[in-house]
């Protein structure tokens, strides 16, 4: 009996120990680690002083060309992880900046948040590092940022690289209600670990789960907890309202830039979606027929699809989009 005894509270501690750990109350991420250094660009904006998370890996070699990594809604910089880690490898100087509003950034309690703004912290962080023609690479709400930092510096701006980016449809004029702030906020009041657990289960990997995707639930989770997540939760629902009032899709052949298009084809992520009526929000989403859209609208675009992936395909499977990246990276940018 005894023998049971041990090897039952032996199962037991292994199946405890492979639960994700708890989120902790973090607002700031001050607890959770980044791949690498993080500093810290200081600036006024808007009438106030903020400061912008940033990660600059420098390259090995001097001259090395730059890529800057603008990452997504649901996200933060910690989350290009692999893709910094191919990028640096392959000789590129990386510079990863956490936006305003998101992680280890400043959240202010009033912003006027628009892609333009943001477009314009990101150059002047560019500049204080010096960083010049860089190449753009956005993910999700980073793709709309890069495409809008293309439109607004293209001449400055080496290549673009977007990784199923949003604003590629226009959700209202498609039929999803518009809601004020108000209840965004009210909304995002009641983020959870499961509720951002299910949503990435459904949107982000196509109903796969992998164990290794716990720790960035964990890292979004614990920013809503404790007294300071009613602030995350309010630039929140102040960036919602940016990314569904500004999308990207009419200004698609303004783009002049060598641009690559890097789309999992699983994925089905749209805003509102769970306030439209069913038949328009059965029309959401349909990344298969955006993404050759968006090819065909972007005058110098190449697109590369993962037919079984999701909205997240450098983390689903880092190691074949790596190496499709760095694939892609030569011939876009030729000599770089």
């Amino acid at each position: 009996m005894s023998r049971r005894i041990a090897m039952a509270s032996i199962a037991l501690a292994a199946s405890l120990s492979v639960r994700p750990p708890a989120a902790l109350a973090d607002p700031q991420l001050a607890d959770f680690d980044y791949p690498h250094a993080v500093q810290r660009y200081d600036f006024r904006s808007q009438g106030q002083d903020l400061s912008m998370a940033y990660m600059d890996i420098k390259a090995a070699q001097p001259g090395a060309r730059t890529v800057v990594l603008l990452h997504g809604k649901n996200f933060c910089g910690a989350t290009w992880e692999s893709v910094i880690k191919a990028l640096h490898g392959a000789g590129y100087r990386v510079v990863v900046p956490d936006q305003i509003g998101f992680c280890k950034s400043s959240k202010p309690e009033a912003y006027q948040f628009s892609l333009h703004q943001l477009a314009a912290n990101t150059r002047a962080l560019l500049g204080k590092v010096g960083v010049e023609r860089p190449i753009v690479m956005g993910h999700s709400m980073g793709g709309m940022l890069a495409m809008r930092y293309a439109l607004m510096y293209g001449s400055d701006t080496g290549g673009l690289v977007v990784v199923n980016p949003l604003g590629l449809e226009d959700w209202k004029a498609k039929g999803v209600p518009i809601v004020t702030v108000d209840e965004l906020y009210a909304r995002e009041l009641k983020t959870s670990a499961d509720s951002i657990k299910k949503y990435q289960l459904n949107t982000y990997y196509g109903g796969q789960w992998k164990p290794e995707y716990d720790r960035w639930v964990s890292m979004l989770a614990g920013m809503y907890k404790g007294d300071g997540g009613t602030r995350v939760a309010w630039n929140q629902a102040l960036t919602s309202d940016m990314i569904f009032a500004q999308p990207v899709v009419y200004e698609l052949s303004r783009i002049s830039i060598p641009t690559l298009l890097l789309i999992g084809l699983k994925d089905n992520t749209a805003i509102g979606r769970d306030r439209a009526p069913p038949d328009v929000a059965r029309t959401l989403g349909n990344y298969s027929e955006l993404a050759k859209q968006t090819q065909e609208r972007i005058p110098h675009a190449t697109l590369v699809t993962f037919p079984e992936l999701g909205h997240s395909p450098q983390v689903q499977d880092p190691e074949r989009f790596n190496t499709t990246l760095l694939e892609q990276l030569k011939k876009l940018t030729p000599g770089g």
